[in-house]
């Protein structure tokens, strides 16, 4: 007996739109949220943003190293969990990281000497912007990690540094604004959207950290468009983060704007 077949019906604008929500929801604008909640906070204590610390990588389990890495690679997979949301949401509908957005290692040598270019330029332009900010009492004095001490600290940061690239530029990057297009949103439209949202999420460092994630995020989506791959921007996110962390491995207690707590 012939078994009967049914036709795949694309989702409506109405399902995608839940879809979009849904995911930003469980991820980067939740993120957001919490970062406009812990940014309201420090402009409302006592103590002005630039004598105010923020860390971004702390360590769990202080004098107990393998618990601390435990903890450590628990908080990179799980945070990873969105991507690998997106990737089944996309292939249910004959899509993919791969092919859609560009997210493979099809053309490595490329996308590798792209992404320094670009890591090189955003990420100058970004320690001048955050330095300006901090000197106009618009920013917290961004704490790389307080990992120190732990024979894993600069594997976990590099590790560290690649979840962050891989989740901010499939998410916001990739998915969103291929799902706005889907949803009949202009290209500029869609790269507001997702600037601002990249944006946001970095409130909790202060107005300079808005700021300067908002217009990387137009550039990254910019280039994204004119390349049709995500991959150069992971390489420049990752780059640009691993430069920062593990940077600040070397330099805390020895610069002003960047203290050893």
């Amino acid at each position: 007996m012939r078994q009967a077949t049914q036709a795949t019906v694309p989702p409506d604008r109405a399902v995608l739109g839940r879809e979009v929500g849904l995911v930003l929801a469980l991820s980067l604008g939740a993120s957001g949220v919490s970062a406009l909640i812990s940014f309201l906070g420090a402009l409302t204590a006592t103590r002005p943003l630039a004598r105010q610390t923020t860390q971004l990588i702390t360590d769990q389990a202080p004098g107990r190293p393998w618990l601390g890495l435990a903890w450590q690679l628990f908080s990179i997979v799980t945070a990873l969990v969105p991507v690998a949301l997106v990737a089944h949401l996309m292939a249910r509908g004959g899509e993919s990281l791969r092919g859609t957005l560009g997210f493979s290692l099809r053309c490595p040598g490329r996308d590798l000497a792209r992404g320094a270019v670009v890591a090189a330029v955003i990420g100058g332009a970004g320690l001048g912007l955050y330095l300006f900010s901090r000197s106009m009492g618009l920013n917290l004095t961004v704490v790389p990690s307080n990992l120190a001490g732990v024979w894993w600290r600069v594997p976990v940061l590099v590790a560290a540094a690649a979840q962050n690239a891989v989740l901010e530029e499939t998410v916001v990057l990739g998915y969103l604004t291929h799902r706005l297009g889907g949803l009949g949103w202009s290209p500029w439209r869609a790269t507001a959207a997702s600037s601002l949202l990249r944006g946001s999420y970095h409130l909790y460092q202060g107005v300079g950290g808005f700021a300067g994630n908002v217009i990387m995020g137009v550039i990254f989506c910019r280039l994204y468009r004119r390349w049709g791959r995500v991959m150069p921007l992971v390489v420049a996110h990752t780059l640009i983060d691993v430069v920062a962390f593990v940077g600040a491995v070397f330099l805390a207690g020895h610069v002003s704007w960047l203290p050893a707590h």
